[in-house]
């Protein structure tokens, strides 16, 4: 089961495409307003904010979720199989958590393998069988071994960094007498859209791969195909209310939590439920 569809390269070229946004929009803010101390200024901040996210992303996730830790006496079941999973890529046990929420939903989240917690929903325990279950947690165990709790941070913070810029020079720009106000306008309106678009691109392709990991951890594509099919039901019908906590750990789950249609499908973290099955299938050989 190899890696067709290149998601690696997609999410290095992706990278690439931010830094390029950054860079034009610092040397804009530098070349039209002389202070480019400023963009240092919101680089620090931006990496001050995404190292504590990144060190505390298990923390702010379970809180956001309003969990509580599972004990293997109540879902013993539940710890058998992630346990099996976890063996099998060689990786230390994490620790479990259920969210009191009907909407059926998972995410894993942590800075790396020692410190992951995988959480369920309430949701998710009464729909799912346990083959697609199974499924579902071994996607979510690859977003902890591929590092995206990582790679969703950084991205993050180059979004958050070219936003700053933008709204510096919404508020300080073309007071040089050579500065483009046009360009400067333009930039300070585009350049936060294009940073949340390829923010929402890496994502999309972080979940691509843990689809296909998970896949292959697992052995067994059709389930997660299955699950990936309830649970676009399930989400539809108890979606969940996009308030701030939600939105900053949405990424984190294994099906977008909101109500989607119209123009939110642009901005949405998650890939379309129908190609991420189509291309399970595609694995699986059908």
């Amino acid at each position: 089961m190899t890696d067709r569809h290149h998601n690696g390269l997609k999410t290095t070229l992706l990278f690439a495409s931010m830094w390029v946004v950054l860079l034009g929009a610092g040397a804009l803010v530098a070349s039209g307003t002389g202070r480019s101390m400023f963009i240092w200024l919101f680089a620090v901040i931006g990496l001050a904010t995404t190292f504590y996210s990144y060190w505390n992303s298990d923390k702010l996730a379970i809180r956001a979720m309003a969990a509580r830790p599972l004990s293997e006496a109540e879902a013993p079941g539940l710890h058998a199989t992630v346990r099996e999973l976890a063996t099998a890529a060689r990786q230390p046990m994490p620790r479990l958590f259920i969210a009191p929420t009907a909407q059926p939903n998972a995410f894993a989240t942590g800075r790396d393998a020692r410190h992951a917690a995988v959480c369920v929903t309430e949701g998710i325990m009464r729909m799912l069988e346990p083959r697609e279950l199974r499924a579902v947690l071994g996607h979510e165990l690859m977003h902890v071994y591929n590092r995206d709790i990582l790679t969703s941070s950084v991205a993050a913070a180059f979004a958050g960094v070219i936003t700053s810029i933008a709204q510096f020079l919404l508020f300080f720009g073309g007071r040089d007498r050579n500065a483009n106000p046009l360009a400067l306008l333009a930039t300070a309106l585009l350049a936060p859209l294009a940073a949340t678009l390829i923010q929402l691109a890496i994502s999309r392709t972080r979940e691509f791969d843990a689809d296909e990991d998970g896949a292959r951890l697992t052995g067994d594509p059709l389930a997660l195909a299955s699950a990936l099919r309830k649970l676009d039901r399930g989400t539809a019908a108890h979606p969940l209310q996009p308030t701030q906590r939600m939105e900053n750990v949405s990424h984190m789950m294994i099906a977008n939590p909101f109500r989607g249609g119209g123009m939110s499908k642009l901005f949405s973290t998650h890939p379309p439920m129908t190609e991420r099955i189509a291309r399970l299938e595609r694995i699986a050989g059908y």
